[in-house]
C-alpha cells in the first residue's frame, strides 16, 4: 500500500485599495507584510504562491524596497511562486475585454520586470467567476486561477473530489481551475498550528495526488483582529511551517509544481457566483435576511453541508444595482473606456492608462465584510481617475457642451453639463438635482455620497452584543460583533429619497414637506445650460441651470402660487457636499468672514448671503451665494457600516439645507455654487 500523502499548496493574496491612506498602508507593512515574508525567508523548504496586487507593489517598491528584494530572493531560489490578476485589482468580469488583457499584462510584465518570473497562475478577485474571463486570462499566458471548492459544489461536483485541479474551456481556450478549500480557509490561521497541521494530514489520500488547496487574504496573518499577536508573538506562523516540514504526510509545493506532474481531474463547467459569504452580502437587506434565516435552519437541521450549494444567494454585479452609487460609478468608467478605445492609437497615454485602470479599481464598487463603498476616500479615488481621464479624453477628443443621455441605464436621461473647469450632471428623474459636480482643477466629484439604506447587518447592531472567540484559538471576522463606535437608534435611519445636490422642497408651516417634481423644457450648448418646469403643485416653479468660468447658477424663477400651501410655507434647498476632510479639523465653514465650525458640527445660520466650505485636504472651496438672505442649517451625514475593528459611523456628505420664504409670483432665486483651488 502507497504511503497517504497531501501536497500543501499555500497561497496568499496581498491587496490594499487605490486611495487608501498612507497610514493604513505603512501599518499593513509593519503588522503583516514585513513580517510575514521575513518568517517565509526563513523557510527555504517551505515553497508558497503569493499576488500582490500592482498598485500595493508599486507602493512597497517605493516605500519598502527590502522586503521586494526578500521577495525577489525567494523567486529566484524556486520558493516562492508568483501569480498575476488584473494590476489595479478590478473584477474581471465587470470590466471590457480589452481592458481585462490590458490589466493582466500589465501585471504580468511587472513582476517579470521586478521579481524575474512571469506569471502562469492568476489570482481571481474577489473569486467573481463568469465564463468569460476564461479567454482574456488564457490569452495573456494564464494557465490556472484559483476559485472557491464552493463553486465546484454549485456545479454539482462533491467534495471529496475536490483534490485536485480541474480543467474548463471557453471560446476554444483551456484553463485549469484549483478549488480552494473552504475548510482550510477557516482555520488558517485561525485554529491552533498543530490542529491545522492534523487537519491537513487528515487530508492526505493514497493517489498520490492528493492536494490540499489555501489561498486566501495574507492580511489574515496579522491585520484582522487578533491576528498580529496569534501569528505572529504567540508564533502560529513559524509553528504552522515547522510542523508542516516536519510532517511525513504533507508535501508542500508551488502550484506550477504541482501542475506540471499532476493531471487534471476532469472538465468542469462552473456557474456565475463568488465566495459563499460574498453571496449574502450582494443581497439587498429582506433578500439577505431570508437567506440568512435558511441557512440557519439548514444548520439547525444538520444539512448545511449537503445542502449549501444549492442555498445561493445572489452574484457580485448585484452590487450595482444595489447601490445607484455604484452603478454610476461602473457606467462612467465604461463610457470613458470606450471614449479611450475610440480615440487613434497615436492620441493614446500612459496617463489615459493610468487613471483608466486606477477607476476600474473593485474595492469601492461594493462592500462585506469591511467598508469599500461606504468609504469616502476609496470612492474618492475612483473619482479622481474618472475626473482625471474625462479631462485627458476632453484634450484629446472635445465632447459637447450639453449632451442628454441615460448613461446609467436607470431609464432617466441625464443632462451632461460641461466646460473647461465644471461638470455638473443632472438627473431626469423628476428631482432635477446635480449627481455628480466635478472640478476638473481639483480632480473632485463635489456631489460624491452615499444615500443610507438598509443593510442586512445592521440586525446586528440592534442585537448590541459583541462576540468573544471560543476554543484554543482566535475568532474568524465573520463571526464577531464588535462596536468601534457607539451605534444609536437614530443613526439606523435611512433616506427615503437620493442624496444629491439641489434637491428641492416645499415646506408647509406645520413641517410637511413636499418634493418638487420638475420635467425638462430646454437644453442649450451656449452657457451650456438647462431648463426645468415644475407641476402645478409647486407653483409652476421654473428651475434653471448655467455653468460659466468654475461657477454654476441655479435660477429657481416663480410664475405662480405655489399650489395649496398655507401661508408662510418656505422653499428648501438641498446639498450634500462631499469634502475629503470629512468631519476632521481640515475643513470649515466661513460666514460673514468668520470661520464659524468645522463640517463635523451642527450649524444654523440666518440672513446669509454666501457661505464658503474649505477644504484643506482638497486644496480647495466650495462658495455659495444667494441673490436673497437664505436660512442655512447644516449637519453632517453619517452611515453605519462594517469596518475590521467593528460597526463604525462614517461621515458621507456634509449636509446643507438653505431655506427662502416661498417668493411671490414673478420673484427668482439664484443660487450661484463656485468651485475650485482660488475660491475666497
Amino acid at each position: 500500500m502507497e504511503k497517504k500523502t497531501t501536497s500543501l499548496l499555500f497561497g496568499v493574496h496581498a491587496h490594499q485599495p487605490v486611495g487608501n491612506f498612507p497610514f493604513v498602508m505603512d501599518d499593513a507593512h509593519r503588522r503583516c507584510y514585513q513580517p510575514f515574508l521575513q518568517i517565509m525567508h526563513r523557510f527555504p523548504a517551505f515553497p508558497f504562491a503569493i499576488h500582490i496586487s500592482g498598485w500595493l507593489f508599486d507602493y512597497l517598491r517605493r516605500q519598502y524596497p527590502e522586503d521586494v528584494l526578500l521577495l525577489q530572493e525567494m523567486v529566484a531560489r524556486g520558493q516562492a511562486e508568483v501569480f498575476g490578476a488584473g494590476y489595479t485589482e478590478p473584477v474581471l468580469a465587470a470590466i471590457p475585454v480589452r481592458d481585462r488583457i490590458g490589466q493582466i499584462e500589465r501585471m504580468s510584465e511587472c513582476m517579470e520586470k521586478h521579481l524575474g518570473q512571469l506569471p502562469v497562475g492568476a489570482w481571481l478577485t474577489e473569486r467573481v467567476w463568469e465564463s468569460g474571463v476564461v479567454a482574456p486570462l488564457a490569452d495573456c499566458g494564464v494557465r490556472y486561477v484559483t476559485v472557491d471548492d464552493y463553486h465546484f459544489l454549485c456545479a454539482g461536483k462533491e467534495l471529496s473530489d475536490l483534490n485536485g485541479y480541474f480543467s474548463t474551456e471557453e471560446d476554444g481556450r483551456r484553463l485549469d481551475l484549483f478549488p480552494i478549500s473552504e475548510a482550510l480557509r477557516y482555520r488558517l490561521p485561525f485554529s491552533p498550528a498543530d490542529d491545522a497541521v492534523r487537519y491537513l494530514e487528515g487530508m492526505a489520500g493514497e493517489s498520490g495526488r492528493n492536494a490540499a488547496i489555501y489561498f486566501d487574504d495574507i492580511e489574515k496573518f496579522g491585520i484582522w483582529p487578533e491576528t498580529y499577536a496569534w501569528v505572529y508573538e504567540r508564533g502560529w506562523l513559524t509553528s504552522f511551517i515547522e510542523g508542516v516540514l516536519a510532517s511525513g504526510v504533507i508535501q508542500p509545493m508551488r502550484y506550477s509544481d504541482y501542475h506540471a506532474a499532476a493531471k487534471t481531474c476532469g472538465v468542469v463547467y462552473l456557474p456565475t457566483t463568488s465566495y459563499i459569504e460574498m453571496n449574502e452580502w450582494t443581497l439587498p437587506a429582506k433578500p439577505a435576511h431570508r437567506y440568512a434565516e435558511l441557512i440557519q435552519e439548514a444548520k439547525e437541521q444538520g444539512q448545511y453541508d449537503a445542502t449549501k450549494a444549492f442555498l445561493r444567494g445572489g452574484i457580485w454585479r448585484n452590487f450595482l444595482s444595489r447601490y445607484p452609487e455604484s452603478n454610476w460609478m461602473h457606467k462612467r468608467m465604461l463610457h470613458l473606456s470606450d471614449r479611450c478605445n475610440a480615440l487613434p492609437e497615436r492620441k493614446r497615454t500612459a496617463a489615459m492608462r493610468d487613471a483608466l485602470y486606477e477607476a476600474q479599481a473593485n474595492d469601492a464598487y461594493w462592500h462585506g465584510l469591511f467598508g469599500g463603498l461606504y468609504l469616502p476616500h476609496l470612492r474618492r479615488a475612483v473619482y479622481n481617475a474618472i475626473v482625471r481621464l474625462e479631462r485627458l479624453l476632453d484634450a484629446a477628443a472635445a465632447r459637447p457642451p450639453a449632451v442628454v443621455a441615460d448613461v446609467d441605464m436607470s431609464g432617466d436621461d441625464k443632462i451632461i453639463l460641461h466646460n473647461r473647469e465644471l461638470q455638473a450632471i443632472i438627473m431626469g428623474d423628476g428631482s432635477a438635482s446635480v449627481c455628480e459636480l466635478d472640478a476638473y482643477a481639483l480632480t473632485h466629484n463635489f456631489a460624491d455620497t452615499l444615500t443610507r439604506q438598509e443593510e442586512h447587518y445592521h440586525y446586528k447592531v440592534t442585537q448590541n452584543r459583541s462576540t468573544q472567540p471560543g476554543g484554543a484559538g482566535i475568532s474568524n471576522p465573520h463571526e464577531q460583533v464588535s462596536f468601534k463606535h457607539q451605534i444609536a437608534p437614530e443613526d439606523l435611519v435611512m433616506d427615503t429619497y437620493r442624496r444629491t445636490l439641489f434637491v428641492d422642497r416645499l415646506v408647509a408651516p406645520g413641517g410637511e414637506t413636499r418634493p418638487v417634481q420638475y420635467r425638462l423644457t430646454a437644453v442649450e450648448s451656449g452657457g451650456p445650460q438647462a431648463a426645468f418646469e415644475s407641476d402645478p403643485a409647486a407653483g409652476h416653479l421654473r428651475k434653471e441651470f448655467a455653468l460659466r468660468g468654475d461657477t454654476l447658477t441655479v435660477t429657481y424663477a416663480f410664475g405662480g402660487e405655489a399650489g395649496d400651501l398655507e401661508p408662510g410655507s418656505r422653499f428648501e434647498v438641498e446639498l450634500n457636499i462631499a469634502m475629503p476632510s470629512c468631519d476632521g479639523p481640515a475643513g470649515y465653514f466661513k460666514a460673514c468672514e468668520q470661520v464659524c465650525g468645522g463640517f463635523g458640527q451642527v450649524h444654523s445660520l440666518r440672513d446669509c448671503r454666501s457661505i464658503l466650505l474649505a477644504d484643506e485636504v482638497l486644496g480647495g472651496a466650495v462658495k455659495l451665494s444667494f441673490n436673497q438672505p437664505a436660512g442655512i442649517e447644516s449637519a453632517p451625514c453619517f452611515s453605519v457600516s462594517q469596518s475590521e475593528a467593528g460597526f463604525e459611523k462614517i461621515m458621507q456628505a456634509v449636509t446643507v439645507v438653505l431655506s427662502w420664504p416661498v417668493p411671490e409670483r414673478g420673484q427668482a432665486l439664484t443660487i450661484t455654487l463656485q468651485a475650485g483651488k482660488n475660491v475666497a
